[in-house]
C-alpha cells in the first residue's frame, strides 16, 4: 500500500526536514505517527497525500511508483486518498454540507445519496443544526469534525490524518477513533499522526516515531 524507499523531503536545499526514510505498510494497516513538534509528521503525510513531491528516493502507493506522477494524473490518484490536516482546509464560500459533500461530488454520486449520506454523516459527528453554516463561523473543534467528515465520507483506500483529535474534547477524540476503526476494520488504511499519549494507549497500533526528520524506530 505505501512503501517509502530512502526518501529525503527538503523545503529549503541542504535542510532536509525528512531524512532517509524507509517504511512499508501494508493496506488495511493502521499505524499512528508520534514525535516532538517540527518532528517531519506534517511532512510525511503531505508526501503521502501527494501534495509535497520527496527530494530524493521514491514513494509507491497502491502498488505504484507515484514519485513522478504526471499533474494529470494527480487528480484520480487522489481520489483514493483522505486527508485530515490541522489547517482543516475547508472551503469558506460552502456550506458545512457543501464541503461534507464535496469528494461525493467528485466521483459522481447521485443527489439523492449524496443528500442521504451527509445528512447521516452531519448528524454522527453532532453538527446536525449547522449543515447551513459557512466554516468561517465554526469553532476550531467544528471545522475538525467537518474535516473529518469530508475525508472518510466516500470512504476512500487510504486516510492521512494530522492530530485529527487536536481541537476536541476526549468525549468526541474517543468517538472519532472509534469512527477511523471501523473504517479500518473493513479495509481502510489509516495513518493518523499524533502526540496524544492517551491515543496511543488506548488504541493497541503499532507506532512510527520521528525524530529530527528521521524514523526512529516502531513499537507493537
Amino acid at each position: 500500500m505505501i512503501r517509502c524507499n530512502n526518501i529525503s523531503l527538503e523545503y529549503i536545499a541542504g535542510k532536509p526536514v525528512l531524512r532517509h526514510v524507509n517504511l512499508h505498510l501494508e493496506a488495511g494497516s493502521f499505524t499512528f505517527v508520534s514525535g516532538a513538534s517540527g518532528a517531519g509528521k506534517s511532512s510525511l503525510l503531505s508526501m503521502l497525500a501527494l501534495s509535497l513531491k520527496p527530494t530524493s528516493g521514491s514513494l509507491h502507493l497502491f502498488g505504484e511508483d507515484v514519485t513522478d506522477l504526471p499533474r494529470e494524473e494527480l487528480p484520480e490518484m487522489r481520489r483514493k486518498i483522505g486527508t485530515v490536516f490541522q489547517d482543516f482546509q475547508l472551503l469558506n464560500h460552502l456550506t458545512v454540507a457543501e464541503n461534507v459533500a464535496l469528494p461525493l461530488k467528485i466521483i459522481g454520486e447521485s443527489r439523492e445519496m449524496i443528500h442521504t449520506k451527509v445528512k447521516e454523516l452531519i448528524g454522527w459527528i453532532g453538527l446536525e443544526g449547522f449543515a447551513d453554516v459557512r466554516p468561517p463561523l465554526l469553532s476550531g473543534g467544528q471545522k475538525q469534525r467537518v474535516a473529518i467528515a469530508r475525508a472518510v465520507i466516500n470512504k476512500p483506500l487510504l486516510i492521512l490524518a494530522d492530530e485529527p483529535t487536536g481541537n476536541l474534547d476526549h468525549e468526541l477524540s474517543m468517538k472519532l477513533m472509534y469512527l477511523f476503526r471501523s473504517l479500518n476494520k473493513v479495509g481502510t488504511t489509516i495513518v493518523l499522526a499524533t502526540h496524544d499519549a492517551s491515543l496511543l494507549e488506548a488504541f493497541e497500533y503499532p507506532t512510527i516515531y520521528l525524530r529530527d526528520g528521521h524514523l526512529s524506530r516502531t513499537k507493537r
